[in-house]
């Protein structure tokens, strides 16, 4: 049995489609299509009328169109962002475009109109993301659905809890950010894989999947050495509810912000911050400098909070921090002596 081609509904043979036989041990082609509607659905919010859809070749993404084909007949378009930076990477383009062209897919390759320079890595994620809301935007499509899937999500908790994130942090990857849905986070690797393997295809493989200079890659191997010890979609439930807990704890920061923040006469701000538990002080200390327009990060952030709590002066970027009066001074800081 194969994913659906063209046209919707009919299998690559011809035959009426037996959504009941399966693609892999556990999981059949009408369970795969109702699977990804919902995760479709969760992840907008609503029913999606329209959708973009980012497709490099490789199993992931070549599962995402399959997917998205039987899901949404004639309602979706695909795009596929050749940074140049490969040799190899225009053929995978035009790979993926004669995929689209065979099940009436409208396809579009999208290029950097400049060299990618600095943290090249860092860089091409932000253009890619950049040419295909811009993409998107021309050719009227709300959403735009990336492959991310549930190993994906492990490998960045996992990542997350080695660099010591916080709660935001090990919320995860999101299924929503912006116009970005994330419909395969309910998928394993090895059901997408498995999805290309019933369609017949085979995907591309990006040597920097097995690139050990990248984190990502050195955590995907260390699993795969103790496969039996994870279970990727335990990891998208802890992902949920971390999620879940950082949606509340923003709501109770943006409540409180109202009587906890007040502008100063000097272009400052005042922080009541006391009564606070130390996680609602952070986000509203936070919330303080993001007004300003003087955000810091991370650490930075921790170290001037810890200052502020025992009555400390602290630095944050261009502004001071300065306990006073049962509440928190935060002001322009004054100019630096020239030299």
């Amino acid at each position: 049995m194969s994913i659906p081609m063209s046209p919707p509904g009919v299998w690559r043979n011809g035959s009426s489609p037996a959504g009941r036989r399966p693609i892999a041990s556990d999981l059949t082609a009408e369970d795969a299509i109702a699977r990804f509607g919902s995760g479709l659905e969760r992840a907008a919010g609503a029913p999606v009328p329209r959708l973009g859809l980012a497709v490099s070749g490789g199993p992931d993404s070549l599962a995402l169109l399959l997917l998205a084909q039987q899901a949404m007949p004639g309602r979706i378009a695909a795009a596929t962002v050749d940074h140049r930076l490969r040799p190899e990477a225009a053929a995978e383009a035009t790979f993926v475009a004669g995929i689209c062209a065979s099940r009436s897919i409208p396809h579009r390759i999208l290029t950097p109109d400049q060299l990618l320079t600095g943290n090249v890595q860092s860089a091409a994620r932000e253009m890619r993301y950049r040419l295909l809301k811009d993409w998107a935007d021309a050719q009227g499509l709300p959403f735009i659905a990336t492959a991310h899937h549930a190993d994906d999500q492990l490998e960045t908790l996992l990542m997350r809890l080695a660099r010591g994130s916080g709660l935001s942090g090990l919320a995860g990857i999101r299924r929503r950010n912006g116009p970005v849905l994330r419909p395969l986070l309910a998928f394993e690797k090895m059901e997408l894989v498995a999805i290309c393997r019933a369609a017949g295809l085979t995907p591309v493989n990006d040597p920097s999947n097995s690139d050990h200079a990248f984190d990502r890659v050195r955590m995907r191997h260390l699993l795969a050495d103790h496969a039996a010890a994870f279970a990727p979609r335990a990891a998208q439930r802890t992902a949920d509810a971390m999620q879940q807990a950082e949606a509340a704890l923003q709501w109770v920061m943006h409540r409180e912000a109202a009587l906890a923040i007040a502008p100063d006469d000097a272009g400052g701000l005042l922080l009541h911050a006391a009564p606070y538990p130390r996680e609602i002080q952070r986000r509203l200390l936070a919330e303080a400098m993001a007004r300003l327009g003087d955000p810091p990060r991370g650490d930075r952030l921790n170290s001037a909070l810890d200052r502020l709590r025992g009555g400390q002066r602290c630095s944050l970027g261009d502004h001071l921090g300065v306990p006073t009066d049962g509440a928190w001074h935060i002001k322009p800081a004054p100019p630096r002596a020239q030299r």
